[in-house]
């Protein structure tokens, strides 16, 4: 690893922290609303409460760093956001206790959470409100593992800063809202009042955040006041004079605009917790100005810009996402905050975009090897195999990083979904695999949908097998179905049903949201949040998307393929005898299960009989969610992924007609099921790309290769070549484990000798040490492929 020893230290101090929830926050987001609910309307007290964070926050420079900034107190120290999620005790006991994804909680934390916010928050969170609100239908679904809502623990999110707080400093941001304040029609507007208020919230904003950077200016100042060692002495002054410009102001030089994002960054992560995946995007590309300048006029040269985006790799892997629990918790273990930078692509104008910072990033991303944050390249045809051989280069080493997505196929995305032209090449994707227009659009994601779960429910009549509560419609018993067809059609009548159930609790929850958890800070840099006086929360952003992620595609695939070639069309078995077998996780019907599990055909292997099957329920998920209006007069889309919800999907199912056995996961995005792909990577990539990933806003596909298939030049030329192949088919995305299956298993029993086993899970890497044993075994298990 290429570092020097400033760099070095901070990682391995970053690496070596331990997670542990501080109560700074809560306790002075209590402080504020304590002090002003009910004498301010909502978007003010949101951001007073903001202001009381930034002004009162504890500091942290620490030493030898030159970006400055935390989310706790120090690095690792996690907050809670009461007003979302108010833990339990027990909560916080678990937290601490549990063997993976803890989190330190001392009994000065305890007593603080029953002293102080419990009694508080217990009964306004939006947890509780939201669970106070639903439906009896709603819980049911929720607790049968039909879907799971993302904004029970966290608030909406997904969304991506683009290049405008590099060209603009929070003073100006103010101008904007001042003039937008002056232009609000009192006498023709029904929404006046409502726009004053968020406007006037997002100045308190502007001013807390500008506090923030002085803050620091100031602290930098007195540490440098006490520094003996003239090196950092001058460095600590930087610091200071950076900070007392940004984000005031717009930064002038490379340095200055890594902080100015780094700032951002944390107001946005500490006002609300935006499913955490708030990130730069584009940073290749925003920072390559600067770079090329400041070069040019020898006030930097390539060691130190590099050194400086290493230390600001740091900086995101000082911030473990948040606590989560119960089933947020199962579809996302991990303290990955899913932060995903974006490397190359299309400038604005169309051209290939990547730059010299673009590699810079790819070397800087090899070397520091850290978890957060999240990597992708955007590829496009425009873009030069030079680019992709570097990241598969990266990409062979073995730990995931980083994801490579088609550039162009994402822009197709964003134009069949309303976006600019221009919108759409500045755009790209964040969190696992979600396509967003950057600084300009918010994209939500509300949760997973288990489509296989929704096909047992059809095979029962309605009934769920984990509690035996009738929570479908009675579409008839599956026994006397005279063919696929009517067996098809019963299942789109289900998939209507719970997809209507999930989308009314949304509508609620995102009502809910407009009324009590508006983002003041978040709005002011997503365009025309301000130009409408509209906040993101309520519709104020250029393009609104609600998103519901769909689960499990290969497994019901494998399902719907078994049942139509074994019961419908070649008679082999009746659905009488299948749906026994189901109902004994094939004990006793070893005959049934073989005919299911190797006899019949499987999705991934380019067969079009068990594709069709994919593409026709693809198209019925599509048909169903895609273009229904939200809340805020935005439109739900669909994606295709699941981060390790497919696990917990499988766990609260029986057996399936693929000859899956009762509680295993289901298939993880769009990839076969595991063992079912027969016939290498390229029938994989040709049955993927069967789907129509543009009418999606994200598909995952995970590939599994031992590291001597990618040895060589042979080797990285053969992984060019599929990408560039899947993604001519118009393949969303693609992301690789390079390890083998000998290393895993010996990694699973002997964990003490691999603590740096780093594998690709979901649209993120994790250390093998940090999943629980199904996410292991899952990940072992998926197909070894050779190219």
């Amino acid at each position: 690893m290429v570092m020097n020893e400033r760099v070095r230290k901070l990682r391995e101090e970053s690496l070596k922290a331990v997670p542990y929830i501080t109560m700074e926050r809560a306790e002075l987001v209590n402080e504020a609303y304590n002090k002003y609910q009910g004498k301010v309307p909502t978007p003010i007290l949101r951001a007073l409460a903001f202001k009381n964070i930034m002004e009162k926050k504890r500091l942290c420079i620490n030493p030898g760093e030159i970006i400055v900034g935390e989310r706790g107190e120090r690095p690792a120290a996690t907050p809670t956001y009461p007003e979302l999620c108010c833990h339990s005790l027990e909560d916080l006991d678990i937290m601490d206790k549990r063997e993976k994804i803890s989190f330190k909680v001392d009994k000065e934390t305890r007593k603080i959470q029953e002293e102080v916010i419990i009694p508080f928050w217990e009964e306004r969170s939006m947890r509780h409100m939201i669970f106070e609100r639903m439906t009896k239908e709603w819980k049911e679904c929720y607790e049968a593992g039909i879907f799971t809502e993302f904004m029970e623990q966290r608030a909406p999110g997904h969304t991506v800063a683009d290049d405008k707080i590099y060209h603009r400093g929070f003073k100006e941001f103010k101008k904007d809202i001042e003039e937008a304040l002056n232009n609000i029609d009192y006498a023709n507007d029904e929404d006046a009042l409502n726009k004053r208020d968020e406007l006037e919230a997002m100045k308190i904003c502007c001013d807390a955040i500008i506090t923030y950077g002085k803050r620091y200016s100031k602290l930098a100042k007195e540490l440098a006041a006490q520094e003996s060692d003239s090196n950092r002495k001058e460095e600590l002054l930087k610091i200071s004079e950076t900070c007392n410009w940004v984000p005031e102001n717009a930064p002038r030089t490379f340095h200055e605009a890594l902080q100015m994002y780094w700032f951002v960054h944390i107001g946005v992560i500490s006002e609300l917790n935006t499913w955490d995946s708030f990130n730069p995007g584009r940073l290749d590309q925003h920072l390559y100005p600067f770079y090329k300048r400041q070069l040019e006029e020898g006030t930097i040269d390539r060691e130190r810009a590099k050194e400086l985006l290493q230390l600001f790799w740091v900086k995101f892997n000082n911030q473990p996402a948040p606590p989560k629990v119960g089933i947020t918790l199962a579809e996302s273990g991990t303290y990955t905050d899913f932060a995903n930078i974006n490397s190359g692509g299309l400038t604005k104008e169309g051209r290939d975009g990547v730059n010299d910072v673009t590699y810079m990033v790819l070397e800087v991303i090899d070397e520091m090897r850290l978890l957060q944050p999240s990597s992708n390249i955007q590829l496009s045809k425009k873009n030069p195999d030079k680019f992709l051989k570097k990241a598969c280069e990266i990409v062979r080493k073995g730990w995931g990083q980083p994801s490579i997505f088609n550039a162009d196929e994402v822009i197709s995305e964003m134009l069949r979904a309303g976006k600019t032209l221009e919108d759409a090449r500045c755009g790209g994707t964040s969190g696992c695999v979600e396509t967003g227009a950057f600084g300009k659009e918010a994209y939500i994601l509300t949760g997973y949908l288990n489509l296989p779960k929704i096909l047992e429910i059809t095979l029962m009549n309605g009934k769920d097998y984990l509690t035996g509560k009738q929570i479908g419609l009675q579409t008839g018993d599956a026994s006397e179905f005279s063919s696929y067809e009517e067996l098809f059609e019963a299942f789109k009548k289900q998939l209507h049903h719970f997809v209507e159930i999930k989308i009314k609790g949304n509508n609620v929850i995102e009502k809910l949201y407009m009324e009590y958890m508006p983002a003041p800070f978040l709005s002011i840099i997503i365009s025309d949040c301000i130009k409408r006086g509209k906040d993101y929360n309520a519709g104020g952003a250029r393009y609104n998307t609600n998103y519901i992620q769909g689960v499990g595609i290969g497994t019901i695939s494998d399902s719907l393929a078994a049942i139509k070639y074994q019961v419908f069309d070649k008679e082999n078995i009746t659905m009488k005898e299948l749906l026994k077998a189901l109902e004994d996780n094939f004990e006793g019907h070893e005959l049934v299960r073989n005919l299911v599990f190797n006899k019949s055909p499987k999705y991934g292997n380019d067969d079009d009989y068990a594709d069709d099957i994919m593409r026709e329920i693809f198209e019925a998920y599509y048909e169903e969610v895609t273009g229904r209006k939200s809340m805020k007069g935005g439109h739900y889309r669909i994606d295709m992924l699941p981060t390790t919800c497919h696990v917990y999907f499988g766990s609260v199912m029986g057996a399936s007609a693929d000859g899956r056995k009762a509680r295993e996961p289901l298939s993880e995005g769009i990839s076969p099921s595991k063992g079912a792909d027969k016939l290498g990577p390229t029938a994989v990539i040709k049955s993927a790309a069967k789907m129509d990933h543009i009418k999606t806003g994200g598909t995952l596909l995970n590939q599994k290769f031992t590291p001597k298939v990618l040895d060589g030049e042979e080797g990285i030329n053969s992984l060019l070549g599929l990408v560039r192949a899947y993604f001519k088919l118009d393949g969303h995305h693609i992301q690789f484990n390079v390890v083998d299956k000998s290393t895993l298993l010996d990694a699973q029993k002997h964990p003490e000798n691999y603590k740096d086993l780093i594998v690709r899970v979901a649209g993120y890497s994790d250390y093998f040490n940090n999943l629980n044993k199904d996410l292991q075994d899952e990940i072992i298990n998926r197909t070894e492929q050779n190219i």
